[in-house]
């Protein structure tokens, strides 16, 4: 009988001991699932057509292939930007410009173009009066506007942040605008039965139901915001990663050119990523 309980007792030990996970564990675990999870949100297949893209380039050009006898290597590029940009301060001057009037132009787009957009689509009145100067408007393109803004702004600060603001201004009025227009009347008709009063409809139907459209506009307008600020450093700046880009052609520095192409790439790109984090705010539903 005691031998019989001694025997009990080893077993219960023995299967505590075996359920008893090492503390030492835990921690290389957390840290293997984790780096697991982050790597599962790098786009790989994005930074393979990225290296496909840089050694294209690189054996177009070292095989002298035609039309590519006067831009230089990928490691050319690198090396001029090491030796004469990274440590430069108006090269990151450049970039601290091109941002803030990127955002300035941006900023006051969305606070003017989503309140105009918003009226136009809900008063009829209005909409038959300023509708009609805005799609007269909208088909100009904003370089166009350079001559004009130039000649009306005292600074060509101004200038070019009033070109910035009209690049993405009619793109977030349209689709504010058309956001209104589709929502579905037999949602307003039942609001309305139902006791709703104007202001409540507003914020309950329509305001959501143009969220949507409004990320929509941000997305497209941001890119061409850093399309028309660049053409407009070009043209009327002293300062800036457009012309940064325009010196290097003016002066046939092929590696000045290219790295003020990959810097507004790099620019827009960051750009696009604030704009994505701030639509994720607005709408999440989505995530």
């Amino acid at each position: 009988m005691a031998n019989d309980t001694v025997d009990t007792v080893r077993k219960q030990t023995m299967v505590q001991k075996s359920s008893i996970q090492c503390p030492s564990d835990e921690p290389s675990r957390h840290h293997h699932h984790k780096a697991w999870r982050w790597a599962r949100r790098i786009n790989w297949r994005g930074l393979v057509s990225i290296a496909a893209f840089v050694l294209l380039w690189e054996m177009l050009v070292r095989f002298g292939v035609p039309g590519f006898e006067g831009i230089p290597t990928f490691g050319e590029v690198v090396k001029a930007f090491v030796k004469e940009y990274i440590s430069k301060p108006t090269y990151w001057q450049s970039w601290a410009v091109s941002f803030e009037r990127v955002a300035y132009g941006f900023l006051i787009s969305q606070l003017l173009g989503i309140p105009l957009g918003l009226l136009l689509g809900t008063r009829q009145k209005f909409h038959e009066i300023v509708f009609p100067v805005v799609e007269l408007l909208r088909p100009i393109p904003p370089l166009a506007w350079v001559p004009i803004s130039i000649l009306f702004w005292p600074t060509a600060e101004l200038s070019i942040i009033f070109i910035t603001f009209i690049g993405p201004f009619f793109i977030i009025i349209i689709n504010v605008h058309d956001g209104v227009r589709n929502i579905k009347k037999e949602h307003l008709w039942l609001a309305l039965s139902l006791g709703a009063k104007p202001r409540d409809i507003f914020r309950r139907i329509i305001l959501p139901s143009v969220i949507p459209c409004v990320a929509v506009g941000m997305t497209l307008g941001i890119a061409v915001t850093w399309n028309v600020v660049i053409a407009a450093e070009m043209i009327a700046s002293d300062i800036g990663l457009g012309r940064l880009t325009w010196e290097g052609y003016v002066s046939h520095t092929g590696s000045t050119v290219i790295i003020g192409m990959i810097s507004i790439g790099l620019a827009g790109y960051l750009s696009t990523l604030i704009v994505n984090y701030a639509e994720r705010k607005m709408m999440p539903w989505k995530n």
